[in-house]
């Protein structure tokens, strides 16, 4: 993947330069007083389309004992998200909370995946390159907000205002440190994927520009495990921070 560098220098004091930095070109969609990443939206509708159509497959005429693969795809998937929900929520609460860590799991898999295993490269746009959403801090941002709204909501859905107590616990002066870590949960979520995300894209084009044939095969794989991963970890860390919200701090 290619990435261009921009510098544009506003005409201020020298002592006030400031330069706005631009990494990567963006195909802009303009609606209203909005500007929005085409490639992500078009990239993320095409990963939800899939998605759905896998899903569809899977459980269109189901079997007591399964004879379609897609079947035993969907069960066992499914298997897995209660299992990271029973685990990081508890017995009680966890399968209120299945859609949501499976919607998490499964969008960010498929981000990830599609990003790597696509060659999006030869789809021509008018600026930038199709790529894993993921790539985007936009979208990190945006997932990592949904899971603050909701273990906010689980919180005070269980335990009403009561819920605000635990900034004091278990002593009023760790009121800014409590307040401090509920900024920091997001912000570790969106960056800690997109950081890894990126980085895998950036390190497999640069191999590919100098040693395009054999050398960047085992990144690439690599990339594939690591792409798995943050996709487990966010939704593991979303189901955690769930269950805090819900068992107290």
């Amino acid at each position: 993947m290619v990435f261009a560098l921009s510098t544009h220098f506003n005409e201020l004091p020298s002592v006030m330069n400031l330069a706005a930095v631009e990494v990567g070109k963006h195909w802009y969609w303009t609606i209203g007083d909005f500007q929005l990443h085409g490639q992500v939206l078009v990239v993320s509708w095409f990963v939800i389309s899939l998605i759905t159509i896998i899903i569809a497959l899977g459980t269109n005429d189901l079997k007591l004992l399964p004879e379609k693969y897609l079947q035993n795809l969907v069960e066992y998937l499914f298997e897995y998200i209660r299992d990271i929900a029973k685990t990081q929520i508890g017995e009680e609460e966890y399968q209120t909370w299945i859609p949501f860590i499976g919607t998490l799991f499964i969008f960010i898999f498929g981000c990830n995946w599609t990003g790597a295993l696509l060659p999006w490269s030869v789809v021509e746009i008018p600026n930038g390159e199709l790529a894993a959403p993921t790539n985007d801090i936009n979208t990190t941002a945006a997932l990592a907000l949904l899971t603050s709204i909701a273990y906010f909501s689980a919180g005070l859905r269980k335990k009403g205002f009561g819920y605000f107590k635990k900034y004091v616990e278990p002593t009023p002066i760790l009121l800014p440190i409590n307040v401090l870590e509920d900024f920091t949960k997001p912000l570790s979520l969106s960056f800690r994927l997109f950081g890894n995300i990126l980085a895998d894209e950036l390190v497999v084009g640069v191999l590919l520009s100098l040693v395009p044939l054999i050398i960047p095969i085992p990144i690439m794989l690599l990339g594939l495990f690591t792409s798995a991963i943050q996709a487990l970890v966010f939704a593991t860390l979303a189901g955690a921070y769930i269950g805090e919200a819900l068992e107290g701090h």
